[in-house]
């Protein structure tokens, strides 16, 4: 069976459980705020809508600029490594300035402090990561970078179950000082990584994919309507069950399938076209938008995860190795951009909700015409490919 025989000879690469391991602690060190950042700020500071979206914006912006420049240069620098390591401290000096915020400007500076940092810990780590299996294990790579984002997810998901239970034992703090020990178990796991530098021989590169900038905007609007997803959720599943660890246990449902769904996407792409595959994907998250907006039971929000589990598998497991094999030759700036592209749709989806009045369902139906607009860019590639 070849899933069987590729992962063996994945885990048996030397390095790669320890990549495993550094990307499941990132994953738990982002994902033990995540679902709560928004309410902390709304509750524990007292901001409202407007000024929640503001930090947020701020924080993405300089995360952004801090992680495209970096990505344009990173090629050229022998060890990568310490990128993330500085990214990871950083972080830490700004959450525990976020977690004794007390009003807008000291969560700006924490918030700003904790978050700008980080597109560099993920775009980074997968750079290093595919130059890893590109020396070692060059017939592995592309489903390595599956696994290894899949790994992230199942330690950002690993993280909401740890924060909903941190929530219940000491409130927000608790979950504030569980956010700053996955950044700090991060850093000391990094220092202990052996990188493996020197980029990937010319005949090992595998297959590139041909630079298509109608298709990075499409993939901008499937990541906007996610990144809409990803603040807005957990605002109105708390205003409309009250109760703000809900929506750790939402998020949750998803680690479930996401592993399964990574691979079988992976493998999916490489048979089917990953354009093919992420215009399926896009199909199962307009239904889950719709059902956010319309439906009004949290059976249903549970029962939905899964087909929005697949698509999240898609766009952030195929959809980045696509990225990354436009840029084939240069590791650092294609896992930048693709880290880029998810940080300009989040700033995007943090403000076209404010369009809405409130905290309602109806926002939901911003990210479904987003899906609907990028479907249609997708469909008319694919057509017309098929016609040359």
């Amino acid at each position: 069976m070849q899933i069987k025989a590729d992962f063996i000879k994945f885990i048996r690469v030397k390095g790669a459980p320890l990549l495993v391991l550094i990307l499941f602690l990132y994953g738990i060190g982002t994902g033990i705020l995540a679902p709560m950042n928004a309410i902390y700020l709304q509750d524990s500071v007292g901001l409202g809508k407007g000024q929640i979206a503001s930090i947020f914006a701020i924080s993405l912006l300089l995360n952004m600029t801090l992680t495209i420049s970096v990505g344009f240069f990173s090629d050229r620098i022998h060890r990568k490594k310490w990128i993330p390591l500085a990214a990871a401290f950083i972080c830490m000096i700004g959450i525990i300035i976020y977690m004794n915020a007390d009003n807008y400007m000291h969560a700006l500076v924490g918030m700003t402090l904790a978050v700008a940092p980080s597109g560099m810990i993920m775009g980074q780590l997968f750079a290093m990561s595919r130059n890893h299996f590109h020396r070692l294990a060059a017939d592995v790579v592309e489903i390595s970078q599956i696994w290894l984002r899949a790994t992230y997810s199942v330690g950002f998901f690993t993280g909401l179950l740890l924060g909903a239970n941190l929530f219940l034992i000491g409130h927000f703090t608790a979950v504030l000082w569980g956010n700053l020990a996955g950044y700090a178990s991060l850093f000391v796991i990094l220092i202990g990584y052996k990188e493996i530098t020197g980029g990937a021989s010319q005949s090992n590169t595998g297959k590139g994919e041909a630079l298509s900038l109608i298709m990075l905007i499409a993939l901008l609007l499937l990541s906007c309507a996610d990144a809409i997803r990803g603040l807005y959720l957990p605002l109105v599943v708390n205003v409309r069950f009250g109760d703000p660890k809900l929506m750790s246990y939402i998020w949750s449902a998803q680690a479930v399938f996401e592993l399964i769904f990574m691979t079988m996407a992976g493998y999916w792409a490489a048979k089917y076209g990953s354009k093919r595959i992420i215009l399926l994907g896009s199909l199962f998250a307009l239904i889950t938008y719709v059902t956010y907006a319309t439906v009004n039971s949290l059976v249903v929000f549970f029962l939905v995860q899964p087909l929005y589990s697949l698509f999240v598998s898609i766009l952030y497991g195929v959809g980045m190795g696509y990225v990354q094999r436009m840029f084939i030759h240069r590791t650092g700036f294609g896992a930048s951009l693709y880290v880029f592209i998810s940080q300009t749709a989040s700033l995007i989806g943090y403000f076209l909700p404010l369009l809405i009045e409130g905290i309602t369902p109806t926002i939901f139906l911003i990210p479904s015409l987003l899906i609907i607009v990028s479907i249609g860019i997708m469909g008319t590639v694919i057509y017309r490919e098929q016609r040359s």
